[in-house]
C-alpha cells in the first residue's frame, strides 16, 4: 500500500475539490476491506446517499470523511433525523477518518469505526439553523468520537506508517459481536468498554466498574439497577473474549482488546 495521493492534474481550482478527488481516489486503488481483507474496495457512484465505498467480496460499505488537522472529539456529520434513521439500518456504513497532509500529498492517518459503535448515544443532535440560513430549520448532528472506546478506532495508517493488515482484522473481529445485540443492549456494552478502557490498567476489579456507577445513571437514568448491568456487562464480554475472568471479582482486559 503506498501512501502518496496521484497527483495527476486534475480539473478543480478549489483546493478542497482537488483534496477531495485525491483522498477518494488514493482509496479506491489503495485501501483494502478491514472486515474480510479484500485488497480493493469500490467506489460508489458521485452522491450515493449513504456511503461512499463498498467492498465487492463481503459487501460492507464505507463513508470516508478526511481532513489535513487531527479529528478531535467531534465530527460534524449530516442531518440529524437521517442518521438516526440510518443506526438500525443494514447498509449504514463504517466510518473511514483519514488526516492528510498537502505538503507531503500522502496520507498521515486513517482509522476505521466499525458500524457497530454507532449507537444513539454518539450522536449529538445540533441546534436548527436561523431562520436567516438558506436552510432555515434544518437540524444536523455530530459523531460524538470520545464516546468511542478505543477498541472501536482501528487504525490503518498510524503517524504516516502503515499498522500490520493482519493486526487490523484481527481488531476488527475482536468486537464484531457487538453487531448480535441491539439498541440499548449494545449501547451498555460500548459504554462499560469505555468504562474499562479509562482505567489503563490491564488488571481490575469489579469495583474500579462499579466506580462508574453514576456516570452511567447520566447517560441511562431509567435503569435503576446499574450495579447488576454493569456486572451482567462484564459477563457478556467475558464469555465473548474481550475480557479475561481471573477470579474472585478480578478481570483481564486482553491485549488485543485495544
Amino acid at each position: 500500500m503506498k501512501l502518496g495521493f496521484d497527483q495527476t492534474q486534475l480539473p478543480y481550482n478549489s483546493g478542497s475539490q482537488r483534496a477531495r478527488a485525491w483522498t477518494e481516489t488514493w482509496a479506491s486503488k489503495e485501501l483494502y476491506c478491514p472486515n474480510c481483507g479484500n485488497p480493493k474496495i469500490n467506489q460508489f457512484v458521485a452522491n450515493s446517499p449513504v456511503a461512499d465505498f463498498f467492498c465487492p467480496s463481503c459487501n460492507e460499505q464505507y463513508e470516508l470523511k478526511s481532513q489535513k488537522g487531527n479529528f478531535g472529539a467531534k465530527v460534524v456529520d449530516g442531518a440529524f433525523g437521517a442518521m438516526c434513521t440510518r443506526l438500525a439500518a443494514d447498509n449504514n456504513p463504517n466510518l473511514l477518518l483519514m488526516n492528510y497532509s498537502l505538503k507531503e500529498l500522502a496520507v498521515v492517518s486513517l482509522f476505521v469505526v466499525p458500524k457497530h459503535f454507532f449507537v444513539r448515544e454518539i450522536i449529538e443532535k445540533r441546534k436548527p439553523l436561523a431562520a436567516t440560513a438558506r436552510r432555515a430549520g434544518w437540524i444536523g448532528c455530530n459523531i460524538l468520537l470520545s464516546r468511542i472506546p478505543a477498541s472501536g478506532k482501528i487504525f490503518i495508517v498510524r503517524n504516516g506508517e502503515l499498522q500490520p493488515k493482519d493486526d487490523v482484522l484481527s481488531r476488527w473481529r475482536k468486537t464484531l459481536f457487538l453487531r448480535e445485540e441491539d439498541g440499548e443492549a449494545r449501547g451498555w456494552l460500548i459504554e462499560v468498554m469505555k468504562c474499562v478502557e479509562s482505567l489503563g490498567k490491564q488488571e481490575f476489579d469489579i469495583n474500579d466498574v462499579y466506580a462508574f456507577e453514576q456516570d452511567l445513571s447520566r447517560i441511562y437514568p431509567n435503569n435503576m439497577h446499574v450495579k447488576q448491568k454493569i456486572r451482567q456487562q462484564l459477563q457478556v464480554l467475558r464469555d465473548q473474549g474481550y475480557l479475561d475472568f481471573v477470579g474472585r471479582g478480578n478481570y483481564r482486559l486482553r491485549s488485543d482488546s485495544r
